[in-house]
């Protein structure tokens, strides 16, 4: 089993940017981490492994069966559970079959799968406890959670049979059993795994890391600590080449300074001579030339050598990471009253929020922390909220219309300055959110909820590190701590919660009571 890249690069339009240009590399490592930041191009390259998308140029190689997780799971809302499991044309024409049908084409979609419905069943009562089994593969997805929706994409990989499974961040909504037991899963998995993470914990199981960075591919052996370890240990030589070439310039400058300096004075001592006549007319004219001639030769040397070492200067400056995250301006309520918000209703009690207080909801995948949370704001109608819900519910529309919706006064340039600060650049915002990656899409949702205008009094957070990468997660934290309205947030991240300044940690237990 292996996957290989021939001179592989993609792009969505002429006039965008290579997302990746001219990779060459195989995998074949058992466990591969992908990595790189946000909009680096990390779900496209598993698309196109999985042949959903074709490189724009170069090709793919793929040495085995592939079957892959999405990362937009939590947008299929309109589908069944049989569908996410891949087995829904096999379940509907085992029901045929059983209604009487005789129809060979039913007898062929079956195949050998004559035990798939027990055999989704028994995935599913091991992988998820929390799902009923009557009739739980006719159900939509829109009532699981978005814990059970990664578990149901894993027994879909699980009941595929893929020799290559491919992950799009399948730790997103997990809490930490599930997390435990995905790991379990990778780590019994028969064949290749490919993931994209920016779970470091779920990296430094792998056996290798490939990461995206500016449209190349690099290869790193072992996990993410020893990635980590090499990465800064190439930034560091390549810093200190900087600085040397960066002196070297200032000293190729001196120089240069030095010899126009002492040009400046054989030129004055020249000129004093001629105006005393010491030598012929004709000497004093060969000499002119010559001297003329030298000054040229030695500004030209040293100018080329000033030249060299900047150019020197600008290879080494070239390898310095300069990496970007999003830059989350500072969101300020137009009134920061202390008033009544919400109250989140459990079976045991009813808990109030007032402005300015901040919240953490937690508990284990399925208890109904999301549904918690809509009926919460559905009650409060007076509340100013920006909701960040877990599903990136969206409206039609490019990156610029959708954002600009939710500050409709606001001029248009001083929006495409705003969207730049969380990763749209360029044509970038005239993409359809349709056609957004996993990771793209969060930064929609999230610019669309932080910089609406009038600013919202409430932050209503549902999982809100999924999809970003650790330094984007700082600066969410960062523009968090200096929001002066209310924060309600739902999040498994136990290292997010901790840097929130939390007033109040709220656990919903599957009872439906608050502790």
């Amino acid at each position: 089993m292996s996957i290989t890249f021939n001179n592989c690069s993609f792009q969505f339009a002429a006039s965008e940017p290579m997302l990746f240009d001219g990779i060459n590399l195989t995998l074949s490592a058992r466990q591969t981490g992908i990595i790189g930041r946000n909009g680096s191009g990390k779900s496209t390259l598993l698309k196109c492994i999985a042949g959903e998308l074709q490189p724009t140029s170069g090709t793919i190689r793929v040495r085995g069966s592939v079957a892959r997780l999405p990362q937009d799971l939590l947008q299929l809302d309109d589908r069944t559970i049989a569908s996410v499991l891949g087995v829904e044309p096999v379940i509907a024409a085992l029901d045929r079959i059983g209604a009487g049908s005789v129809n060979p084409a039913d007898y062929n979609a079956v195949g050998d799968d004559w035990d798939v419905r027990a055999r989704a069943e028994a995935i599913i009562a091991r992988r998820i406890p929390s799902l009923a089994l009557d009739g739980v593969l006719e159900r939509p997805t829109s009532t699981c959670s978005g814990g059970e929706l990664v578990q149901l994409g894993l027994a879909a990989l699980e009941l595929s049979g893929a020799t290559i499974a491919l992950l799009d961040e399948p730790t997103n909504n997990l809490d930490a059993r599930a997390r435990a037991a995905l790991k379990e899963s990778l780590a019994s998995w028969p064949g290749q795994v490919v993931v994209v993470s920016h779970d470091t914990e779920l990296l430094n199981t792998m056996d290798e890391i490939v990461e995206l960075h500016d449209g190349t591919a690099s290869v790193y052996g072992g996990n993410y600590e020893l990635y980590v370890a090499e990465r800064q240990a190439a930034q560091d030589a390549a810093l200190r080449a900087e600085r040397d070439a960066r002196a070297d310039v200032r000293r190729q400058e001196r120089e240069r300074q030095q010899v126009e300096t002492a040009l400046a004075r054989r030129a004055n001592r020249g000129a004093r001579l001629a105006a005393n006549k010491r030598a012929s007319g004709m000497a004093m004219g060969n000499w002119k030339n010559n001297a003329e001639r030298t000054r040229g030769s030695e500004r030209n040397q040293a100018a080329g050598k000033v030249q060299a070492a900047k150019a020197r200067l600008a290879s080494a400056a070239a390898a310095v990471r300069d990496d970007d995250s999003i830059r989350i301006p500072i969101i300020t309520p137009l009134s920061t009253a202390n008033r009544h918000l919400l109250d989140l209703v459990g079976t045991n009690q009813t808990l109030s929020m007032r402005t300015g207080e901040r919240w953490a909801l937690i508990g284990d995948n399925g208890v109904g922390k999301s549904t918690l949370l809509k009926q919460s704001l559905a009650n409060a109608p007076r509340t100013h909220a920006g909701v960040l819900d877990q599903r990136l519910e969206l409206p039609e529309g490019t990156v610029f219309d959708v954002v600009s919706a939710a500050a409709p006064d606001r001029p248009p340039h001083d929006t495409h300055a705003l969207l730049a600060k969380f990763l749209f650049r360029g044509d970038t915002v005239n993409r359809p959110v349709s056609l957004c990656s996993g990771g793209e899409r969060f930064r929609v949702a999230l610019a669309r909820v932080l910089l609406a205008d009038p600013p919202p009094e409430l932050l209503v957070l549902d999982e809100p590190s999924n999809n970003l990468d650790t330094e984007s997660v700082a600066q969410l934290v960062s523009a968090l701590a200096s929001y002066r309205g209310a924060l309600l947030i739902v999040s498994h991240d136990e290292g997010l919660l901790a840097q929130l300044g939390l007033h109040r940690t709220v656990e919903l237990h599957a009872d439906g009571a608050l502790v």
